[in-house]
Order: structure tokens, then C-alpha cells, then sequence
């Protein structure tokens, strides 16, 4: 049986985060696609409908007050003026317009139970039938009981859906109620085009939302790319420090071990033991001092000072503290100072970080050998350069040397007593500072390693002046 191997925690919290955002940015998709195309159907309802419900509502006023006139004539057809609408008695609403290719209008004038007392169409005969949908007195109640009211029936296949509406006619001399009139209208094109509109809304809709969620899987990878690099780099940070904290721990405790059999008759010998155990203390110690650094740098919670500097000054500084290392390897250090090197920085961090170049020319400069140390100015920057007759470093390399624990040569580094993070930290105090490390290298020729900063600019007051002041 094949074994199934579980997914790394990474991995997972990778996909996770990527279904996650995927389900969001479709989510919010969906969400504004809903809500555009609820405000489209509603308000092209309310654009169709308002017409035809103001329509209704004119003629239902106009033949309520034609009853209230003459009773006698209720529904009864109106005779039609040259201007081709009902002759109305003075102080009669306005009545409905008459336009070409609307569907006739329904009117019909009931008492109190609902019993036709007369009715018509318009326009129309009064011999022609009207939908039963339009007749049924459904509608009576909610008028009588508020005065008006409207719905819409279902008039089948031949009216379509009516609209109708209802209002209550009072008595002018004894203010009781004369009946109702009930006026009413095909809405079967309105109906049709929002029919229509709902459906292209929903036909797109679904399109949209399978255009978005593939585009969402295709930004959320996009997107999650930088943090699955950073993932891969950290579990490979994680990695490295912990065979590099394993080995000196291993030692450490072999010595222990090898002094707690010892104990009770102590071997002079065994003082080598407790030298090593104090080396590798201190190989430890700098190594966890580097990773503190750089886990500062990384959070940019690494404090700098800001106060005036000559890079001249923190050069001299470090050639002074590097000069026995210089001698034990039998190398020879040589000094280039230029002017006008002032910048606004952190000393300190500024000599750590030249340490560490000055430092690695020596160590991988043969006997014999030379380091050259300068500093100059040019083009709003300042410089130091480290430059070695070493042993030089191979092209391919050269991209990798700011990279956590990247050694050139793994065997040769870790006797040079380096663990790959001093370039690092030595690149991400140059970045703090809005500088670069630039390193070019030849192979069996030598190495140049060039910090650049920006040099310090008079904006208000002189801090270099006060310094010296």
C-alpha cells in the first residue's frame, strides 16, 4: 500500500489562504453584481410602471367624477371631442391620453357588493368584452376599507397580466360612498421587457461569476507568490540555524561528558576540553547576536542612531580594530581616504557593517596578500570600499552573497569561523541606511565589496557643526 504523505503545515496555510481569498473576492462580486442589478430591475420596474400606474389613476379620478356628476351614467362611454379625448364638464380631471398602440383601458363601476352597475373599455365598444381576471371584485375591500388600492391579476393568454386599480367614490351631497370604480390595463409589455431584463441579469450574472472566480484564483496566486517565497526562505532560515546551533551544542556536551567522568580525578589534559566549551560558548553566542540582528532588521525594529559621520573616521576605526588579524594572516592592510564623507547615520551600525567586509578580505586573502581600504564621495553618496587580492569568487555566486548562512565554500567558511550571516546583516544595515553592498569578484584575483550611502545634505540646521562644535 502506498503511503500517503501528509501535507507540510505551510503548504496548507498556503491553500487555505488561497481558497480564502478566492471565496472573498468572488463573494464581493457576487455581492455587487446582486445589488447593481436589483437597483437596475427596480428602477427600470418603477420607469415602466409609473406611467401606466399614473395613467390608471387619471382615469379612475376622471369617471368617479363623472358618476359623482351624473349617476345615471357611470361607466356609461364618453362622447369624444375634435381633439379626440372625452368631453368633460367644467372642473373634471384631465382625462387619460389616448396613444397609439397602448393596450384599451378596463373600467368598471360597482356598489358596495361588488355588483357591476356599468363598464367599458377605452378605448373600445361598449359590447366588448372585458377579461373576468379585471371583473373579479377582489379589489373591492382594500379600496372601500382604504379609499384606494391597486394590484395586478393574471388576465391569461389573451390580456396578459392586468394592472388595476381601485378608488371609492363619495356622495357630494351626503359624503357616503357612491361605489367603486375599478380601471385597469394590460401590462403584458412591461412585464415582457422586465422578463427579459431579469433574465439577461441572471444570464450574466453566472457568466461573471465564473469569469471572477477564475480571475480570483489567478490574483490570489499572483498575490501569495511573495509570501510563499518568504515561507520557503523562512523554513530554510529555520533550517539552517538549527544545524548550525546543533553543531557547537554537540560539542559542547561531548566535552561535558567527557569532564563529568573525569570528575573525581581531573586530567590536565581535560583543560582543552573546557577551552573548546568556551569557544564554542562564543561561536554561539555570535551566532544567535547575528540572528537577533537580523530578525530586527527584518522587522525594521533595528534602532539606528542618527548622528553625524565620516565614513574616514569609522574606516580608521576599523582598520585599528582588524590590525591583529591582519598580521596573523600576514596580510597588508592599505588605507585610500577621500573628503567629503559625512553622512547622518549610526556609527555603530556603520562599523559593524564595515567590519564584516574588512573582515572577509582578510580571511580570504592569502599570506602575502593585500586589502585595500577606501572612502571617497561622488554623485550625493558616500563610499568605502574593501578591495582584496583573495582568492576571488565565482560569478554564479555572486547574487546568492546576501542570503542567510550562503557560503561559498561551506568547509572553508566554517574554519574561516563564519556561519554565512555577516554579508547579510552587512547588506540590510547598508538597506536601513538607504544604501547598497555592491560586490564584484574575479576568481583567483580578488574581490571588491563597495558600501554606498547617501551623504548628508544641509536641510536647516548643521548637525556636523554641532558635532564638532
Amino acid at each position: 500500500m502506498r503511503a500517503v504523505r501528509p501535507p507540510e503545515p505551510g503548504a496548507a496555510f498556503l491553500r487555505g489562504l488561497r481558497r480564502g481569498l478566492t471565496a472573498w473576492y468572488s463573494a464581493v462580486l457576487v455581492a455587487t453584481l446582486v445589488v447593481s442589478g436589483l437597483v437596475l430591475y427596480l428602477g427600470l420596474r418603477d420607469q415602466l410602471m409609473r406611467p401606466v400606474a399614473e395613467q390608471l389613476s387619471a382615469s379612475a379620478d376622471f369617471t368617479a367624477h363623472r358618476w359623482q356628476q351624473s349617476p345615471a351614467e357611470a361607466c356609461a362611454p364618453p362622447a369624444f371631442g375634435r381633439s379626440g379625448y372625452p368631453r368633460a364638464s367644467p372642473g373634471t380631471p384631465p382625462p387619460p391620453p389616448r396613444l397609439p398602440g397602448r393596450p384599451p383601458i378596463y373600467i368598471a363601476c360597482m356598489d358596495r357588493q361588488g355588483s357591476i352597475l356599468g363598464s367599458m373599455s377605452f378605448p373600445g365598444s361598449e359590447t366588448d368584452p372585458l377579461p373576468q381576471a379585471f371583473l373579479n371584485p377582489s379589489l373591492l375591500g382594500d379600496a372601500l376599507a382604504n379609499g384606494k388600492a391597486s394590484d395586478v391579476v393574471d388576465g391569461g393568454e389573451e390580456a396578459g397580466p392586468i394592472y388595476r386599480v381601485a378608488i371609492t367614490v363619495s356622495n357630494p351631497t351626503s359624503g357616503g360612498v357612491l361605489g367603486v370604480v375599478q380601471v385597469g390595463r394590460s401590462i403584458a409589455q412591461q412585464t415582457s421587457a422586465l422578463r427579459l431584463l431579469r433574465d439577461l441579469l441572471f444570464a450574466l450574472g453566472v457568466l461573471a461569476v465564473l469569469i471572477a472566480t477564475i480571475g480570483g484564483v489567478l490574483l490570489a496566486n499572483r498575490a501569495l507568490a511573495p509570501a510563499q517565497i518568504a515561507l520557503a526562505r523562512q523554513q530554510t532560515f529555520i533550517s539552517d540555524a538549527s544545524h548550525e546551533l546543533r553543531t557547537p551544542l554537540t560539542l559542547i556536551r561531548a566535552n561535558a561528558e567527557v569532564l563529568l567522568r573525569h570528575r573525581d580525578r581531573p586530567d590536565p589534559g581535560d583543560s582543552g576540553l573546557v577551552e573548546d566549551i568556551v569557544a564554542e560558548t562564543e561561536h554561539m553566542e555570535r551566532l544567535t547576536t547575528n540572528l537577533l540582528t537580523l530578525a530586527r532588521l527584518d522587522a525594521g525594529q533595528f534602532h539606528l542612531e542618527r548622528e553625524p559621520v565620516d565614513l574616514r573616521e569609522v574606516a580608521e576605526s576599523v582598520v585599528r580594530r582588524l590590525a591583529p588579524l591582519a598580521r596573523e594572516k600576514d596580510v597588508a592592510v592599505r588605507e585610500d581616504y577621500g573628503t567629503g564623507t559625512r553622512l547622518l547615520g549610526d556609527r555603530q551600525a556603520l562599523e559593524q557593517a564595515a567590519v564584516i567586509l574588512l573582515e572577509n578580505a582578510i580571511k580570504f586573502t592569502p599570506p602575502r596578500g593585500t586589502v585595500t581600504l577606501r572612502t571617497g564621495a561622488g554623485d550625493g553618496l558616500v563610499s568605502l570600499i574593501v578591495e582584496d587580492t583573495g582568492i576571488g569568487i565565482s560569478k554564479e555566486h555572486l547574487p546568492r552573497l546576501g542570503d542567510r548562512f550562503y557560503r561559498v565554500d561551506p568547509a572553508r567558511s566554517r574554519d574561516a569561523g563564519g556561519a554565512g550571516l555577516g554579508l547579510a546583516i552587512a547588506f540590510g544595515i547598508a538597506a536601513a541606511h538607504g544604501g547598497t553592498v555592491q560586490i564584484s569578484s574575479t576568481p583567483k584575483q580578488g574581490t571588491r565589496a563597495t558600501l554606498r550611502l547617501p551623504t548628508w545634505k544641509d536641510s536647516g540646521g548643521d548637525p556636523w557643526a554641532a558635532k564638532t562644535a
